[in-house]
């Protein structure tokens, strides 16, 4: 069996993981319906769980004949695929059950009979579906439980909500568990198109050589979403966009796009340049920073009728090293938008258009982009000046794509949680983020979290307050597209 420490290679391709013991918390919650059980059932029919037992729990009584049920619903309604009974016989033989109120004591003797039913030595991988306040009692009970050796533990955002929170969080984290035993997940690192920017970074000669300021001219990386807080109020209250979606997400995505090539495709030196991007951040000014507040918010159920909370953000973040200075890199994300998408949007220093006769187009479509779409099609786009058939000197922007769907194994890859829940299995921290990590993150955010500015109230289906486009200047947003995405 594997050594519990971390991975040191990532591997270039995946093999089977060790046994495993999956306790799953807040396995009755909306996210172990949605993403998490179809998300294993997945793993298992893919051949990643050859020797694996998953014993749910939360506060909700049930019996494994109640948890299988429920299991089966969700990989009906949420996964992928058609469900093949002998799939199905297979993977429900894996799932247990253990109430909550069962205490440390019952969740000790489910997980030993798990642990019996394997057979041999195996490992136990604890996923935290809870809500943060919940976190601290769900490690303290993993603890009493004596379920720390041979572990390792997947904790959901929010990682604290200041510097002074998260140093509290992972204070108490590591007096039960190593920081090698944490994985503090973000989904958004998950996806094809993630990882394909370090593979396109730095396994090509075209683009690894023009990754900084003498090329780039800014990025933007732009999360909008259509749905409102629907039924979440009272914790977007308390959270707001920035925490919500810009510590946690977005800043882990602009750390792949910024970081400095790592010595080796190792987990630990991939984090070591992950958090010098964090270091080398400058503190987010209020003067950078658009925040706005949705029409009606104050009115959905949970949210306080004098709120602060931002249902939007827009901030311009600064890198201070040699790589990036000078480079702008714009943010976005809100709810309640006109369009829902993820992506990166790289912006090319424009060459001199001197030797172009006035009228031929050159330049009046904005600078050449290298675009990525982290949705599941895992798409990217690179638009460029290409001349316009016919007579004379005219042109027209044009672009090269490429999407998963294309290739003929992308049926085998694996979902934004499948592919963590792998990786956390194991040992590989390449997408997940440390304490380290996380504190330096909210040193940056210090300043606009002190001071932050008046949220501006804008229209539901729109692109947010009209002041992110002064944010910007002279440059614009990508989206909306001029052009889409081909099919």
């Amino acid at each position: 069996m594997a050594d519990i420490g971390p991975q040191d290679v990532a591997p270039a391709a995946l093999a089977p993981p060790d046994p495993h013991v999956v306790v799953l918390f807040g396995a009755s919650g909306d996210l172990a319906r949605r993403k998490l059980l179809p998300g294993l059932f997945h793993l298992d029919r893919a051949g990643h769980l050859p020797d694996c037992q998953i014993v749910g729990t939360s506060l909700e009584a049930m019996t494994d004949a109640d948890f299988r049920r429920l299991a089966r619903e969700s990989c009906e309604s949420f996964g992928r695929g058609r469900l093949e009974e002998e799939e199905w016989d297979r993977f429900e033989r894996r799932l247990s059950w253990v109430d909550g109120a069962a205490g440390a004591a019952g969740l000790a003797d489910a997980v030993a009979k798990a642990e019996a039913d394997i057979g041999e030595p195996c490992l136990r991988l604890h996923y935290l579906s809870v809500p943060p306040a919940a976190a601290q009692a769900v490690i303290r009970t993993l603890g009493d439980a004596g379920l720390v050796e041979r572990s390792r533990i997947i904790m959901e955002k929010p990682f604290g909500t200041d510097l002074a929170s998260a140093k509290e969080l992972n204070a108490m984290v590591h007096e039960v568990f190593d920081e090698e035993q944490v994985f503090r997940i973000d989904h958004f690192l998950g996806k094809e198109a993630a990882l394909n920017i370090l593979a396109l970074r730095f396994a090509n000669g075209l683009f690894e050589p023009i990754w900084s300021r003498n090329f780039i001219d800014h990025i933007q990386i732009d999360v909008p979403e259509t749905l409102t807080v629907e039924g979440r109020g009272g914790f977007y209250d308390a959270t707001g966009a920035f925490r919500d979606m810009v510590v946690t997400h977005l800043f882990q995505v602009m750390a792949f796009v910024a970081m400095e090539p790592p010595v080796e495709l190792a987990p630990a030196a991939i984090t070591v340049e992950k958090n010098k991007v964090f270091r080398s951040m400058k503190g987010i000014r209020p003067e950078d920073v658009v925040r706005g507040r949705y029409e009606g918010y104050r009115q959905e159920s949970g949210v306080a009728p004098d709120s602060d909370a931002e249902t939007f953000i827009a901030l311009k973040c600064r890198i201070d090293n040699w790589r990036w200075s000078g480079v702008p890199f714009y943010l976005r994300t809100g709810k309640a938008m006109a369009e829902g998408a993820r992506i990166i949007s790289i912006a090319f220093r424009e060459p001199p258009k001197s030797m172009f006769p006035d009228g031929s187009g050159v330049g009046k479509k904005g600078p050449d982009h290298l675009t990525f779409d982290l949705d599941e099609s895992s798409r990217i786009s690179l638009s460029y000046y290409g001349k316009r058939p016919g007579p004379g000197m005219l042109v027209d922007k044009l672009s090269m794509q490429f999407s998963l769907n294309e290739i003929e194994n992308q049926g085998d890859t694996l979902e934004a949680y499948e592919r963590l829940i792998r990786d956390a299995m194991g040992g590989d921290h390449t997408l997940f983020t440390t304490a380290e990590g996380i504190e330096e993150l909210w040193n940056t955010a210090a300043p606009m979290l002190e001071d932050p500015p008046e949220a501006m109230i804008y229209e539901r289906g729109s692109w947010g307050p009209k002041q992110v486009h002064d944010l910007i200047e002279p440059n614009r947003w990508r989206l909306p597209f001029q052009r889409r995405w081909r099919g």
